[in-house]
């Protein structure tokens, strides 16, 4: 397939700058696969498409806070720090992104908050990607508490407001629990501990896995031919303890259900000779886009994505592309919201 084949019009009035009041009250779409049938439901009706013997998958890791704002030595020039991925967790060594990049060189230094944090640029990897050290002398745990207390939740640049202190929750699933990612696991957002319990007490399972999200699953496609796209490699996951879950549920001819596409591709990267999963961890690159036949799972829960994006690809691969590109033109028209903050959509 190609590229302009997931172009659509987004309106910017759809894109969710605010998350819904209550997790579980976001609107949810629900599309069956088989007939083609679309249904307009709140989030937490989810309860009624699954039963006892059912699994849903998660992602669990933790948004930490990889904004940074500092001063360069000298000039006092401001400048904001994305943090990717630390390097050499000895060394303070970390990937990250810079802006205005343009003033970002080897040999600068650069201070946050009040001198708490200082660290020099080592080397230049893209035009806006620089590694940098940090010069910290504390311990591990101090240093990550300076960058907690520094940071600021890392919204996507799409949602066209500051963060405020709320986010800091909001951007977070409430399973969050390994520290690592740069973007929050979005289907995972609509989930309570209220719902959560209503699934428990139905007798579906839940299972985890981690994939830590970097900036990698929103870099645009820029390619028209598709098998030329190269995902970035993103830190993933798959325990024993989830895979006995999960191949229980697969042999008992049970709904598999993947909570996101971060959750979907990390399971996809951990499939065995026989389709089944096995244990993995590792860095996964896997780029999942139409045609594509889909292993583990039978259900998916999903947030509406951005135009061209590899997320919407993923949700077309698996629900047919179609019926996804039909039910966005509705989603457009019933003024679903749209992106991280948005509204959901469960594919059965």
């Amino acid at each position: 397939m190609k590229l302009s084949e997931f172009k659509f019009d987004l309106p910017t009035g759809l894109v969710a700058l605010y998350p819904a009041e209550n997790r579980d009250e976001s609107r949810l779409m629900v599309l069956h696969k088989k007939t083609g049938q679309i249904e307009h439901k709140v989030f937490k009706d989810v309860v009624n498409y699954f039963e006892d013997g059912d699994v849903m998958v998660n992602n669990d890791t933790m948004v930490f806070p990889a904004r940074l704002y500092g001063n360069k030595e000298k000039t006092g020039a401001k400048i904001e720090v994305f943090l990717l991925r630390e390097l050499n967790q000895e060394m303070h060594l970390w990937d990250v992104l810079v802006d205005p990049a343009r003033k970002i060189r080897v040999g600068n230094k650069l201070y946050f908050g009040e001198g708490d944090l200082v660290a020099e640029v080592i080397d230049n990897t893209t035009s806006r990607g620089r590694t940098i050290r940090f010069l910290f002398d504390g311990t591990d745990e101090e240093f990550y508490s300076t960058i907690e207390s520094l940071g600021e939740t890392p919204l996507p640049k799409y949602i066209k407001r500051e963060a405020e202190p709320e986010d800091k929750e909001r951007f977070q699933t409430i399973y969050a629990k390994t520290k690592g990612a740069v973007a929050a696991p979005t289907a995972g957002l609509h989930f309570t501990p209220q719902l959560l319990k209503r699934l428990e007490i139905l007798g579906v399972d839940m299972a985890s896995i981690t994939l830590h999200i970097g900036l990698g699953t929103f870099r645009p496609v820029d390619v028209e031919d598709l098998t030329k796209h190269k995902m970035d490699s993103e830190n993933f996951e798959v325990t024993q303890k989830t895979v006995d879950i999960v191949n229980n549920a697969i042999d008992h001819k049970k709904k598999v259900c993947a909570i996101g596409t971060t959750t979907m591709r990390s399971l996809e990267s951990a499939v065995s000779a026989s389709d089944r999963l096995k244990p993995k961890a590792g860095w996964t690159d896997k780029f999942i886009f139409p045609p594509y036949e889909f292993k583990i799972c039978n259900a998916m829960i999903t947030n509406f994505h951005m135009p061209e994006s590899t997320l919407l690809m993923m949700a077309c691969a698996f629900g047919g592309y179609d019926l996804v590109r039909e039910a966005y033109e509705v989603a457009k028209k019933e003024k679903y919201r749209f992106l991280t903050y948005g509204d959901a959509m469960l594919i059965v």
